[in-house]
């Protein structure tokens, strides 16, 4: 793989419109601009094409192709970056065009400079690991670019000419690599039974999980520190935090919930991020309730909006209860406000910088929590005590009396412990 972590290389961009309107063009190509700046190139131009369809062989036409080689020369660029995947046989074609117009220049596309980013900014064990899964998978079909050199060296014709030190080599490396996805996949697979056993039991306990999902940068991580106090590492840059992380989150009435960020969603997402991050994408598909941010003040939210509606689709998270929360409100006029509020009467607003709207949203996740839960009405025997600390800890108890029989309890239980407090129900007509 190339990596672009290295400071003030000159980057130009390139990107095509297929004419369909599914993608703004200009809008994709800031964003890309904003991810090279991340990972610490210089943006020095754009090329753009409309075409019908990309071409198999280098991407864009051959025409521009040229016209990309003399943007490169005149303006010393080291490294040309493509808004889409390309194939690794675009990727290789390009290279050897590019190469007359500069030495060592290079090709890489939107997939791998994310995959870089994610690289530099992954903390936790678990979060290198599913990078270093992610990055080798994105690897492995493009060996054989890579050994064209020694391919283009070989014997010429004849007996024994089928088999030279390139093709001998790059099947080294396709086991090579290989074995490191096995390897590196049976390790995140014991990460992962360590993380649903912990999951398991915040469900057991009854505690309602809420998770944050939303477009990267849209001020999930500055949401979660207002709501828990935490003091989770906020930066305004793409994908600052990748790791996700969960803290309690105290409700009205007594009731606990814990609240997860996640790693934050963007245009294009590689599918095979969605695939290396899956458990900790389980932390979305296993919640009671997802509060989806938005940046109410970037101009392309509705289509930051359909992209993350999308990556919750491909994990089968649409169906779960759902609260569109538009973050930095306070960067919003009056008006605007006024519009947003009533075009989007389902949707909160709220500014994490200044705590605007944040009652009103801790409310909302209350009412969503007590839909969830069953009223019962109890008596625990004295030699039950860990059930009336359970009850204490995981139910919002509404009153609490004690006669000579035990501990009287009214009680919000959530779903998933009722069976738990079954067997003491009073019967209402005699109360017993």
């Amino acid at each position: 793989m190339f990596y672009t972590a290295k400071p003030q290389e000159n980057a130009l961009l390139v990107g095509l419109d297929d004419g369909t309107g599914n993608v703004n063009l200009e809008e994709s190509l800031a964003e890309l601009e904003r991810l090279a700046v991340t990972d610490g190139a210089c943006v020095v131009g754009r090329v753009t094409q409309r075409l019908k369809s990309v071409n198999p062989k280098s991407y864009v036409g051959k025409g521009k192709v040229v016209e990309i080689a003399t943007a490169v020369k005149a303006l010393q660029a080291d490294l040309v970056i493509f808004d889409d995947e390309l194939t690794p046989t675009q990727q290789s074609n390009l290279e050897r065009e590019l190469s007359s117009s500069r030495d060592n220049i290079k090709v890489i596309d939107r997939t791998a400079l994310i995959l870089d980013i994610f690289a530099s900014h992954a903390q936790s064990r678990e979060g290198r690991l599913q990078v270093r899964l992610a990055q080798n998978q994105y690897l492995l079909p493009r060996l054989r670019g890579m050994w064209a050199h020694l391919a283009s060296n070989r014997m010429g014709g004849g007996v024994g000419s089928r088999f030279g030190e390139g093709e001998s080599q790059l099947e080294v490396d396709r086991r090579m690599v290989r074995k490191r996805i096995d390897t590196i996949r049976a390790e995140l697979a014991k990460l992962a039974k360590n993380r649903t056993a912990q999951r398991n039991a915040r469900l057991d306990s009854g505690i309602f999980k809420v998770a944050l999902a939303g477009y990267t940068n849209a001020g999930k991580s500055s949401l979660l520190n207002r709501l828990t106090t935490a003091d989770v590492l906020v930066e305004d840059q793409l994908f600052a935090t990748l790791d996700s992380t969960t803290r309690h989150l105290p409700l009205d009435g007594g009731r606990e919930a814990t609240l997860t960020d996640t790693v934050g969603f963007i245009q294009k997402l590689p599918t095979t991020l969605i695939e290396a991050f899956r458990s900790t994408l389980d932390e979305i598909t296993n919640a009671d309730l997802i509060l989806h941010v938005v940046d109410a003040a970037s101009p392309a939210r509705d289509e930051q909006i359909a992209a993350v509606q999308q990556v919750l689709e491909q994990i089968e998270a649409e169906g779960i209860p759902a609260i569109i929360v538009y973050n930095k409100a306070d960067l919003l006029t009056s008006e605007e406000v006024r519009i947003l509020q009533t075009s989007k009467p389902g949707a909160q607003l709220v500014s994490a910088a200044t705590s605007s709207g944040i009652v009103e949203l801790l409310g909302r996740i209350a009412t969503a929590a007590s839909a969830t839960s069953q009223l019962m009405e109890v008596l625990i025997p004295f030699n039950q005590g860990r059930l009336v600390r359970l009850a204490h800890e995981h139910t919002a108890v509404i009153s609490e009396r004690f006669n000579e029989h035990g501990a009287w309890l009214m009680l919000r239980v959530p779903t998933a412990l009722c069976g738990r407090f079954a067997p003491y129900l009073l019967d209402p007509a005699n109360g017993k």
